[in-house]
């Protein structure tokens, strides 16, 4: 399996230091390990997340807080890993979720472990957590793939495209996704918002996808470092709604016990199946 030219939508190919069509377009392979695939609009060019959002998740995330998310998410792809998968990170950011499920898989079987983010910064540090994961700046709404490519897709909080997941994932391949659920950060948007707001439940049905096992991983991180808690904040979606008045509020917190609240959810692909 090989990535697809974002222009003409034909395979490529490794020539020297670079990805190549037959219709000549060329994508060079970044010496920071990734390959850019993400194409501009006009003079708009799509950057994803900044350095500063980045160091921000880098920093909270390898504090293992999310260390039972991250465990309950590997037992469900292990549980149902086969030889030779191939497995697609849609949204893969800095790769701390796909670099613990290659190592979780490849201690079972070989696998061929794919992730895509629109940023160049999340994919920088996603090459240097794992060096054998391919990595692509991409968009999940294009995905350089060809048709029913993969075993498995994982989006763990990224934005979903069910057409183009659809499109790539095998007949009988799975769909495996992490949400946040009612009580996520419930404490966190107590410090910060004068009115917040419980998650909004989700409806788990997606057409074309059969949901086959959910399951709930709820726990209290108990942060103990300002730092940490203001990268917690600014790791989120809130970073960028929150007025800096409000987010202020964090600068003299040291402690706080917040609640982790997840949903992971697993989904087969039953089109096309042949009757038993």
């Amino acid at each position: 399996m090989s990535y697809i030219c974002p222009v003409c939508k034909e395979p490529l190919f490794i020539r020297n230091n670079s990805y190549i069509c037959n219709n000549n377009h060329c994508f060079d392979i970044s010496k920071k390990g990734y390959v850019n695939l993400l194409l501009s609009k006009g003079n708009k060019t799509i950057h994803g997340d900044d350095k500063e959002m980045i160091r921000a998740r880098c920093d909270f995330l390898d504090t293992e807080n999310y260390k039972p998310l991250c465990d309950a998410v590997c037992e469900l792809i292990t549980e149902n890993a086969f030889c030779d998968m191939a497995v697609l990170d849609c949204g893969c950011g800095e790769c701390y979720y796909t670099a613990r499920i290659y190592d979780a898989v490849r201690e079972k079987f070989p696998l061929r472990l794919y992730g895509i983010d629109i940023s160049k910064e999340a994919v920088t540090k996603g090459h240097k957590r794992n060096k054998e994961i391919s990595l692509a700046v991409a968009s999940v709404f294009h995905l350089p793939f060809s048709d029913n490519s993969f075993d498995l897709l994982i989006t763990m909080f990224s934005p979903f495209c069910k057409e183009e997941y659809l499109r790539v994932l095998k007949p009988g391949g799975y769909l495996l996704m992490a949400i946040p659920l009612e009580k996520h950060l419930w404490e966190l948007k107590q410090a910060v918002y004068d009115t917040p707001y419980k998650n909004s439940p989700e409806d788990y049905n997606i057409d074309g996808l059969t949901l086959i096992k959910s399951k709930e991983v709820k726990y209290i991180m108990n942060l103990r470092d300002n730092h940490i808690i203001k990268c917690l904040f600014d790791m989120t979606p809130y970073k960028i709604k929150t007025s800096p008045s409000d987010r202020a509020k964090l600068d003299n917190i040291e402690c706080l016990d917040v609640t982790a609240h997840f949903g992971v959810l697993l989904y087969k692909n039953d089109k096309n199946k042949s009757p038993l």
